[in-house]
């Protein structure tokens, strides 16, 4: 049997999606053309849903929460339900479902030590982040200007691809289009993996704000648990959140305070802090997701020793608030949520 990719065991899986959904989603059930459960980890409730049946809008295996804005793929549903930490780990247990090779004997050969596929993944995304270029002047930058970020320059970790390849599976045509592509990182700073956000290359509209009308208009590509997109060096004080726009909403707000975007509620949680890190600020997303991955994370640092603050948006996260009222006006309500020494070190008026 031919060795497969990621991207083929993907779609398999959604050839089978409600067996899939049976046995690691078994706290939901069946709804028509869709499988309900809490949310991707297996919860009681309703709020997500997985599509069972390929339609003409959407491939079998793809789901969305609506309770949390949390979208994907099968594997994130084995990654997620499983608790698993690696990809290699979520492949190994999709490999098992399917009754495929565990080990692939051609590779076996070749190697010397155990060769994983999300090391591929890994290399491409370090490709695709040399291949592209910095935002400046680029649909990109002003995607983020439509999305109220002011705070602009020295944004090493985004970059610009004007023909970037989505599909919307493995079986779809690829079509190239304008990315925003965003490295992730780990501690020592190695590339990990990119996320790439799709543009409209038509520009604004108050719902997109200048994001491809696709689905998913994201993906992330590589090895993500723990590790985020960082804005700036690490510090004794550093704030992290979810989205890319969320934590450049705060970073508008505070230019001089390090960053990180873990792009996901799940993967905030696990984000990695840096040792020198002694004081914590947490965005949370105003959701259920959002406020529990804020409170895990808080409380596994506060382990550490590391003072964790986490700093609560008005509205569904702090880009709503940016967009809403203002960066002057995020300015003030965070003035509230930090220490006072951080206010007046990291809100000082601009010279």
């Amino acid at each position: 049997m031919a060795w497969l990719d990621p991207s083929e065991i993907a779609y398999r899986l959604g050839q089978r999606a409600e067996t899939v959904c049976r046995r690691y989603l078994d706290a939901g059930r069946r709804c028509g053309n869709y499988w309900q459960v809490g949310d991707v980890r297996n919860s009681q409730g309703r709020s997500m849903f997985m599509r069972l049946e390929d339609s003409s809008r959407a491939p079998a295996g793809r789901w969305r929460d609506a309770a949390t804005g949390e979208f994907g793929d099968l594997l994130d549903v084995i990654r997620e339900s499983r608790s698993l930490s690696s990809f290699g780990e979520v492949l190994d247990e999709a490999r098992l479902f399917l009754s495929l090779p565990q080990k692939d004997p051609s590779r076996a050969a070749a190697c010397s030590r155990p060769c994983s596929s999300h090391l591929d993944l890994q290399e491409a995304a370090r490709r695709l982040f040399i291949m592209s270029r910095p935002i400046t002047g680029t649909l990109a930058e002003r995607y983020l200007r439509n999305r109220g970020v002011t705070a602009l320059t020295d944004l090493l970790a985004l970059r610009f691809h004007a023909e970037c390849r989505w599909r919307a599976d493995a079986r779809s045509p690829p079509e190239e289009r304008p990315a925003m592509i965003a490295a992730v990182t780990d501690l020592a700073g190695r590339l990990t993996g990119v996320q790439r956000s799709w543009l409209d290359p038509q520009g604004f509209s108050e719902t997109t704000f200048g994001k491809a009308p696709i689905e998913p208009p994201r993906k992330a590509m590589g090895e993500l648990y723990g590790h985020a997109v960082r804005f700036g060096a690490p510090g004794e004080v550093m704030a992290v959140g979810e989205g890319v726009e969320t934590v450049l909403s705060l970073h508008s707000a505070l230019p001089a305070m390090p960053m990180a975007a873990a792009l996901s509620a799940t993967n905030l949680a696990a984000t990695h802090i840096p040792e020198r890190v002694r004081r914590l600020y947490i965005a949370q997303d105003r959701d259920p997701a959002g406020e529990r991955a804020a409170m895990t994370l808080a409380e596994r640092v506060a382990e550490g020793g590391v003072e964790a603050i986490i700093l609560a948006p008005r509205y569904g996260d702090f880009n709503d608030d940016l967009l809403l009222h203002g960066v002057e006006d995020l300015r003030n309500a965070l003035r509230r949520q930090l220490f006072s020494r951080d206010a007046t070190r990291f809100l000082a008026p601009a010279r």
